[in-house]
């Protein structure tokens, strides 16, 4: 018992876990939107195509800063949205291919460009930037100028949310009719591109360019299993995104060598499992439903 207080009261474990519930409940909301969107595969393009812009910037600038490193993703995340739909718009490959060309191309890029980094004498410090925590994610060397830019990426995602809300909802479910009555699609396109590229790049350093895209999608499954209501999805995504972020850092903090992000991936996979299963549209309630609707078919 004296353990388990002594971490939950530990600063080093307030500030990871903090930063980690901060990043996961507004990622899982927007997650949400991308989901329904249909645009869960992009934000894993997107996360892996970005890592190359971590390694860009430390050759540009040689620093170890977050946000600069952070912008660096962006930059190129942004770019690898555009790669992506000008493959789409001027050839005749599909755009899964589309995605697996740009993910695979700016992946490699980036590793190619790492490996460049730690051989080269030029870049002595590369080593010690941590370039490699982006690949995996390494929540435990969270600073506080991460939470920082965590909480002003949430209070921008809060806003926009707060502003477009309507449109969003309209433009991912009934296109046509949020056409007709003048809302610009691009613009509600762009906005939900600008929140999915912040959490992928500022998530990069926590959860890692392997698996920031299972941190925005994993959620919004969950949340599907035990509702239809858009509000209620939101909800109880947020409330298992903030729950697997909270036990997921305890749990790499009490057992050491334990990675903080896949553990929280391992969370959030674990209570997606239990809602597939047991969820009120979950395995066991599709499979009591259809053996009603036969028993119906039979006597009615």
């Amino acid at each position: 018992m004296t353990n388990l207080t002594q971490i939950l009261f530990s600063y080093d474990f307030l500030v990871v876990a903090i930063g980690t519930v901060l990043l996961a409940i507004p990622s899982a909301i927007v997650g949400c939107f991308s989901v329904y969107k249909g645009q869960s595969l992009m934000a894993d393009a997107v996360g892996h195509a970005s890592y190359p812009g971590v390694v860009i910037a430390f050759m540009l600038f040689s620093v170890r800063s977050s946000v600069i490193l952070t912008l660096g993703a962006a930059v190129v995340g942004i770019l690898a949205y555009l790669t992506i739909q000008m493959i789409r718009k001027h050839s005749v490959i599909d755009f899964d291919a589309a995605l697996a060309i740009t993910l695979t191309g700016f992946f490699g890029l980036g590793m190619v460009l790492k490996s460049y980094l730690q051989g080269n004498s030029s870049y002595m410090r590369a080593s010690q930037a941590g370039l490699k925590n982006y690949i995996f994610g390494s929540a435990a060397f969270i600073m506080k100028e991460d939470i920082i830019m965590i909480a002003i990426c949430a209070i921008i995602a809060a806003v926009l949310l707060a502003l477009f809300y309507k449109e969003l909802v309209a433009s991912i479910f009934d296109p046509q009719f949020a056409s007709s009555i003048g809302i610009s699609m691009p613009i509600v396109s762009g906005v939900l591109l600008l929140m999915m590229v912040m959490f992928i790049v500022v998530g990069l350093k926590c959860i890692g360019a392997i698996l920031i895209s299972s941190f925005l999608t994993m959620p919004c499954i969950c949340a599907n299993q035990h509702s239809r209501d858009l509000k209620w999805v939101l909800c109880i995504a947020a409330c298992v995104a903030g729950i697997s972020a909270f036990i997921g850092t305890f749990l790499s903090t009490a057992y050491s060598g334990i990675a903080t992000g896949p553990m929280v991936i391992l969370c959030m996979g674990i209570f997606t499992i239990l809602s597939m299963i047991f969820g009120k549209y979950g395995l066991i309630a599709q499979r009591k439903l259809g053996k009603d609707a036969k028993s119906c078919q039979k006597y009615c």
